[in-house]
């Protein structure tokens, strides 16, 4: 798989954190890998990875965003924005794999296939900030 599948594969196991308890999720990604054809033990492995190092670091990259959103609490944004800025956030300051400038790029193109019209812009403008910070 290449990194954007990857990568959207991984918010889709994070944006599950929303709806599923933490007890819960260990089966919900095992359902959510029981229905992907053709899967390659090394891609499951990396996402499997990268969303546990996510889901680690979720306190701090709430955080970040809530400092950086300042008029938005993190219980008001939409599901798909949140999960997008959290994964966009943990690249950013914890994946030295991944540029900054790329982070961005990625966020926005998931915002733009899974978020609503405004989402693109909003997800931009926080990572923007973000981004600058760095």
């Amino acid at each position: 798989m290449k990194r954007r599948e990857l990568r959207e594969h991984i918010f889709e196991l994070l944006f599950r954190i929303e709806f599923n308890t933490p007890e819960e999720m260990p089966e919900q990604i095992q359902l959510f890998f029981a229905d992907m054809e053709e899967l390659k033990e090394a891609d499951q492995s990396y996402m499997e990875e990268k969303y546990a190092r996510v889901v680690d670091k979720l306190p701090e990259i709430d955080k970040r965003i809530e400092e950086t959103a300042k008029s938005w609490k993190i219980s008001r944004m939409g599901k798909v924005d949140l999960t997008v800025l959290r994964l966009a956030v943990y690249e950013m300051e914890f994946d030295e794999d991944v540029p900054v400038g790329v982070a961005i790029n990625e966020a926005v193109e998931l915002a733009k296939k899974f978020g609503g019209d405004d989402s693109p812009a909003f997800i931009n403008g926080i990572l923007g900030k973000i981004g600058k910070k760095e």
